[in-house]
């Protein structure tokens, strides 16, 4: 077990990156700016071995931020009691300086979709995600957030705006907001808003954490343009200053950089993390 002595209680107002096991021995010799990390807590719910040794190693000096990418949040069943179960646990032994999961669904009975599929924004919905984000919070003992989706289409009888939503959520559950401005971006492009405008509606005072990411470039049948949620490509300017915009909002808050696929060597994203730093630096001055 850890200890508990030795674990930071909150994510501090610095630059986050999402942990790979490749990054370990580099994250602790070279860290940079880097003041906490991220975890996806299926790739932790064992009961041992090399993965959760390094965790070990690295909460001993890092804040750890916990998300959740398979509680299927927005389906149309409870989240599955087993994998409750193994979050609960894996979050218990931890203490995590924070928890988060998506405004999704992943889960259709007993199959799994290796995606996170979006809900139309009705009243029944609202319910619906409610009770199973009261249900989460009730059995881990703990205030989670919940992170906006990238969109790529909308629903016919979605009666709610999204930013209006999520702060109703936030209302009924007292959980809070993780922002992700990337999809923040990419759903704009894809919908035709303005993703000032979406921030500037964002219940900001429930933010806990803040993401940015890459995407890829695609356009669809129509030859409109078409951004992919891929967090495999460096943060694009028009993103950074979203960002920017964000935090004269928001003010200085913990921001996580987001790389999960063709995941670059250490400096790369030790570079990201350093932008973030730059951002967070000018808004607290």
């Amino acid at each position: 077990m850890l200890d508990s002595a030795h674990r930071p209680e909150s994510l501090p107002t610095a630059p986050g990156v999402g942990y790979k096991p490749q990054h370990f021995t580099q994250i602790l010799q070279e860290p940079g700016p880097v003041a906490w990390l991220e975890i996806h807590a299926e790739n932790y719910m064992g009961d041992g071995g090399r993965p959760l040794a390094q965790l070990r190693a690295l909460s001993e000096r890092f804040a750890v931020s916990v998300h959740g990418v398979g509680l299927s949040i927005g389906a149309e069943t409870p989240p599955d009691a087993d994998h409750l179960a193994r979050l609960k646990r894996l979050i218990a032994w931890l203490k995590p300086a924070s928890f988060s999961e998506h405004l999704a669904w992943s889960t259709h009975g007993a199959e799994f979709l290796n995606d996170l599929l979006p809900l139309p924004y009705t009243n029944a919905t609202l319910t619906r995600v409610a009770d199973h984000i009261d249900q989460v919070q009730t059995a881990l003992g703990r205030r989670m957030l919940l992170e906006n989706p990238s969109s790529y289409l909308a629903f016919d009888d979605s009666t709610w705006a999204e930013t209006e939503f999520l702060a109703e959520l936030a209302r009924r559950t007292g959980c809070g907001l993780l922002l992700d401005v990337n999809n923040v971006f990419v759903s704009a492009i894809n919908m035709g808003s303005s993703p000032q405008a979406y921030i500037d509606a964002f219940a900001l005072d429930r933010v806990g954490e803040i993401h940015v990411g890459g995407h890829d470039k695609d356009a669809d049948d129509h030859g409109a343009p078409l951004l992919i949620d891929s967090h495999s490509r460096p943060v694009i300017d028009p993103v950074w200053d979203l960002l920017d915009h964000t935090l004269a909002r928001l003010g200085p808050t913990p921001v996580l950089v987001e790389w999960d696929n063709d995941v670059p060597d250490w400096p790369v994203l030790r570079d990201q993390a350093a932008r973030v730093a730059l951002a967070l630096d000018r808004v607290a001055t």
